[in-house]
């Protein structure tokens, strides 16, 4: 159990959840809820009914019939969005029309218009609302990101993510929104999205992107391999690597290079961490490798952490530490990769605001 309390010193207030969309991550979502002190899962909904009310009856909440009536409840203060990545916006702005603070899955949305609409939203209706990143909150990334604050690591000269998965046929066939340009995104929007997220974190602004994509292994619209290679504003460099044909999948993994130190992240877990004033030191392998090869094999800790960030962001009035121009920056980086990809040149950053995934399709 997280207590905010004792990370904030805030008094005890419990908070009703509401999620929407009852598929494979909204169970993450739902033990990420009952994992934080004064959180509590009210209702649920989800566009078939029967889903709905069997998650429900799983997590002894209730199951409203739709959006509205989900929303309009008085005992709801946070929505949990967890519907197909193309859907993101769209009820993310009714919800918080009816002043509900928003978790929304990531990616922010498939589109930078669409990005941009929600946070639109969400500011105009004075609500909080986080994108989830929730590996920001993992050990490895948190030791990290203190040792980039203190400057260990010296000068950024290169940094390196991958993200090699494998997900079956069968993974892409059980839903008719996977895969898609309109509501999905490929292995990099949607599996690599993360590990991109956590690149740009360390490393800062992204300056240009060059980049190739292909489908090989899939019968999909989307890629189910990408490569990129990055310039960032400060003059390092980067690649990012993604995929869902790497049997049978490996380590999420980011590596971090400065002219004084190198840290090696895989799953979460720092694996390897050099500094030329201490020698080179290893700190093991990373255990849990479950969502290389499953998609429902995600634990709910980190959003746990991430879901009590949100709660005392509320209580205290400021914002997350991941906002919504955090998820758009992740999304303006795969939109950048993607067209890249498509017109074989390099993309200069910032994006225009109206590039998305799907205009990437063949």
């Amino acid at each position: 159990m997280i207590n905010r309390a004792s990370r904030g010193g805030h008094r005890d207030v419990t908070r009703g959840f509401g999620i929407v969309g009852c598929g494979v991550i909204a169970a993450t979502h739902a033990e990420a809820i009952g994992a934080v002190e004064g959180a509590r899962l009210i209702a649920v909904t989800d566009a078939d009914a029967a889903r709905a009310a069997a998650f429900a009856r799983s997590r002894g909440c209730a199951a409203e019939p739709d959006l509205a009536a989900l929303v309009s409840r008085e005992d709801i203060e946070v929505i949990c969005v967890c519907v197909p990545s193309g859907l993101h916006a769209e009820v993310g702005v009714e919800a918080a029309a009816a002043g509900k603070h928003l978790v929304i899955e990531k990616p922010i949305d498939v589109s930078l218009e669409a990005a941009d609409r929600l946070i639109a939203a969400a500011r105009d209706a004075g609500v909080r609302m986080t994108v989830i990143s929730q590996h920001r909150f993992d050990p490895g990334l948190t030791e990290l990101r203190r040792l980039l604050d203190a400057d260990a690591l010296g000068r950024l000269v290169l940094g390196e993510a991958a993200t090699k998965w494998h997900r079956t046929q069968e993974y892409y066939d059980s839903a008719a929104w996977r895969g898609t340009w309109a509501l999905d995104g490929g292995s990099l929007l949607n599996q690599g999205i993360h590990y991109a997220d956590l690149l740009r974190w360390c490393l800062g602004p992204v300056a240009d992107v060059t980049a190739k994509f292909t489908t090989r292994a899939h019968r999909v619209e989307t890629e189910d391999i990408a490569v990129a290679v990055l310039t960032f504003a400060s003059g390092a460099l980067g690649s990012i690597v993604t995929t869902t044909a790497a049997f049978p999948g490996s380590a999420q993994r980011l590596e971090i290079t400065g002219t004084q130190g190198t840290v090696v992240i895989e799953d979460g877990q720092i694996t390897r961490r050099a500094f030329a004033d201490e020698g080179p030191e290893s700190a093991g392998t990373a255990a849990d490798r479950a969502a290389a090869a499953d998609a429902a094999a995600i634990g709910a800790s980190a959003h746990a952490a991430q879901l009590a960030d949100l709660l005392v962001t509320i209580e205290e009035g400021r914002e997350p530490s991941v906002t919504g121009q955090d998820g758009r920056a992740a999304l303006e980086l795969a939109c950048a990769v993607y067209e890249s990809a498509r017109e074989d040149r390099t993309v200069v950053l910032p994006a225009a605001p109206d590039g998305d995934a799907e205009a990437t399709r063949k």
